[in-house]
């Protein structure tokens, strides 16, 4: 009996080992035709799989053997769906760039007139300062400076005491994770000393900045949230660290992340950095993964902050922290010196305290950068009529299905700002956003694919200095193929035409800018971190659709949770045109009734 069995079982394994065939299976395709999209609305939610503590360590640990890479995996990416495009077959050529010729470009390239457009910035009203708290923005802190009541000298000293008391506090914040006083000064006392000699280079001259520590400033380590990265200081400047710079802006240090950027909460538990801490309340997390840069402007530490958006790490911690965040069109803003974890997707953009401060930044961060070839040949930039009274001959596009998945509470507050929107002249037209499910699906796989290649060697050599969650997600990425990825392209090409059918018929699209507010987190998160599909997906729903096809967005605070949690809106319009967004998205922050002051906030003035 044990003699037939044993024939049996070498028998099963020659059949699989040499005669099975394991590289494909008879499958029933998917045929798309050029341009047709399918018709219904198909984002699903997804399983909710939240790990922490042991449960965490395991699958950490699993995921990333034999048994997960053949086992586990597969089994968790057929429940998210994220195999529906290996049985697609779609006849588009791959776009693996979603750079997009400007209209006109046959014409003959325009210079910048920079000047002007700030000129024209600065004449724009501020927000309209409603009863009670009100946020300071770059205007409030340049007619201080200009009137003299304060100095940057004097708020660079208001700074470091923010600084040291958010950092030192019970609950501490981490929004900044490396700064040094004497630098500090040192900017925002030639900054005094322009103002005194009516020398001024910028209207960011004197204005506290953070970035994030994806990129590169001198002197800090360059670390993108690890433990392994940065072991020496930087010595160039990223190009936006450059600019601020070179506009007399006092960079107050850098900013906490989620560790190499992958995750939407901002939970960092290594010892360089430590959880960020959402200043509307601090059980919450203030999203990611440009976590500390949302966290430092919602408290009062600076009125601008960059950070990088890939899956909207911009507009995700704006949006938690009720900042005004902006993705810019790909390849507007360089991204040299940032670390090049996703090539395609991602875009830096500024988190401010309102429209007005997003559009000064994008002046002056934007612009053709001889480092970064994927914003060369970009067009000249145009910010008319973006100071319009009303919205007359605004046509914004609606697709009712998608803004309505998200919670009501959400729901309510956004669809009101829509219809106040309305009754300034702007015309609501309702249209169809196809292939969404296909779009969140090969945005998955095309910025995992291009972040596990870009930290092979890390991944080898650092993984037992890297976060738990962080080593879930790179042996996701591992699963995906070749085919995948180009897959992924296809669809991409795919996503673009249908855009660009659209805005032929609209000026802008508007969504809610998440479907949910801050998550809360749990006491085992700040020691081990967390790892949460559910949440990964649903956060990421409205956010992906700009990171995968290029075109811009825009996140204006519109109101607030019954529990006290910021609710933003998302506006986004078609390649190059961020004048759209900043005309809307001034609309936009005059609908909120009132503006609540955080748990956590400084007054630098």
């Amino acid at each position: 009996m044990e003699l037939l069995l044993c024939v049996a079982l070498a028998a099963a394994l020659l059949y699989l080992a040499l005669l099975q065939r394991c590289t494909g299976r008879r499958t029933a395709p998917l045929h798309r035709e050029p341009g047709k999209a399918a018709a219904h609305y198909g984002v699903k939610d997804t399983p909710s799989i939240r790990l922490s503590g042991l449960a965490l360590r395991v699958a950490a640990h699993l995921v990333n053997t034999v048994f997960g890479q053949f086992v586990l995996i597969p089994l968790l990416m057929r429940m998210v769906n994220m195999h529906s495009l290996r049985d697609a077959v779609i006849p588009e050529s791959p776009t693996f760039i979603p750079v997009v010729e400007p209209e006109g470009s046959d014409d003959p390239p325009g210079q910048d007139n920079k000047e002007t457009i700030m000129n024209d910035l600065m004449q724009l009203s501020d927000a309209v300062e409603k009863p009670g708290f009100n946020f300071r923005s770059i205007s409030d802190f340049i007619q201080d400076y200009k009137s003299g009541r304060i100095t940057p000298t004097q708020v660079a000293e208001n700074v470091i005491r923010a600084l040291e008391d958010s950092n030192g506090s019970d609950i501490p914040l981490r929004a900044l994770v490396q700064y040094q006083p004497n630098l500090i000064m040192k900017m925002a006392e030639a900054s005094t000393a322009r103002y005194a000699a009516n020398a001024t280079l910028s209207p960011l001259d004197g204005i506290p900045v953070c970035i994030k520590e994806e990129m590169q400033v001198v002197p800090y380590h360059h670390r993108a949230g690890t433990m392994y990265l940065g072991e020496e200081q930087a010595t160039e400047d990223a190009t936006v660290a450059r600019k601020l710079r070179e506009a007399g802006a006092v960079i107050i240090g850098v900013s906490n992340m989620h560790e190499l950027g992958l995750g939407v909460t901002g939970c960092n538990v290594n010892r360089y950095h430590g959880v960020c801490r959402n200043p509307y309340n601090p059980q919450h997390f203030p999203g990611g993964s440009s976590s500390g840069s949302g966290a430092a402007v919602a408290a009062g530490l600076c009125p601008l902050a960059i950070g990088s958006d890939g899956g909207g790490s911009v507009r995700i911690p704006a949006s938690f922290c009720g900042m005004v965040g902006l993705k810019g069109t790909f390849g507007r803003i360089s991204c040299y010196g940032a670390i090049p974890l996703s090539y395609s997707n991602v875009s830096l953009g500024p988190i401010c305290t309102s429209v007005k401060d997003a559009a000064i930044a994008y002046t002056i961060l934007s612009g053709p950068d001889p480092n970064y070839s994927y914003g060369i040949h970009q067009p000249s930039l145009n910010l008319d009529n973006v100071g319009n009274p009303d919205l007359e001959n605004i046509k914004f596009g609606i697709d009712w299905k998608f803004f309505t998945d998200c919670d009501p509470e959400v729901l309510e507050v956004c669809q009101k700002a829509v219809y106040y929107l309305s009754g300034l002249g702007g015309k609501m037209v309702d249209v169809t956003i196809p292939e969404l499910e296909e779009v969140q699906t090969a945005h998955f796989i095309s910025i995992l694919c291009e972040i596990r290649e870009a930290l092979t060697m890390d991944f080898n050599n650092h993984y037992h200095s890297m976060n738990l969650d962080t080593r879930i997600s790179l042996a996701i990425g591992s699963h995906f193929t070749s085919s995948d990825f180009i897959q992924a392209g296809r669809q991409r090409s795919r996503a673009m035409k249908f855009l660009e059918d659209i805005f032929k018929e609209v000026d802008c699209l508007i969504t809610p800018a998440i479907p949910s507010t801050a998550p809360s987190f749990k006491s085992s998160d700040c020691s081990f971190g967390c790892s949460d599909l559910h949440t990964l997906f649903s956060t990421m729903r409205y956010m992906q659709l700009a990171n995968f096809t290029g075109i811009p967005a825009l996140v204006v605070p519109v109101g607030y949770s019954s529990s006290g949690l910021p609710i933003n809106l998302q506006i986004m319009s078609k390649w190059w045109d961020e004048a759209t967004l900043f005309r809307v998205g001034l609309k936009v922050e005059q609908f909120r009734a009132e503006t609540k002051k955080p748990q956590i906030y400084y007054n630098l003035l």
